[in-house]
């Protein structure tokens, strides 16, 4: 086991009412709060975890739809009706993800 050692640190008032309420929304102590946060990684809030798989989801259903296009591409069905869809499903996909990233950057 490693050896513990005791850290004292100063915090404003604002810091401290927000650590508690942090750790007590998390189900921690204030001191096992604080080691959850240096030790973390993104992929180990539930949060991050929905937001990745809500966009796995989207990307899969985007590539479907892809693959609509390049069959009726590939079949002569390919009209400009497809190349616009194509375009529309890109700018989703693309939307979709900058707003992802930008939330998982506010975690």
């Amino acid at each position: 086991m490693a050896k513990e050692v005791r850290k004292t640190y100063r915090m404003t008032e604002v810091q401290a009412k927000l650590l508690a309420k942090q750790a007590e929304e998390a189900g921690m102590s204030e001191a096992e709060y604080i080691r959850f946060l240096i030790s973390q990684k993104p992929m180990d809030y539930p949060e991050i975890r929905e937001e990745v798989h809500t966009l796995i989801n989207e990307v899969n259903r985007v590539g479907v739809n892809i693959n609509e296009v390049v069959h009726n591409n590939n079949s002569q069905l390919y009209s400009e009706e497809d190349k616009e869809r194509l375009i529309a499903y890109m700018r989703k996909l693309n939307a979709l993800l900058n707003k992802k990233v930008k939330d998982i950057g506010n975690h």
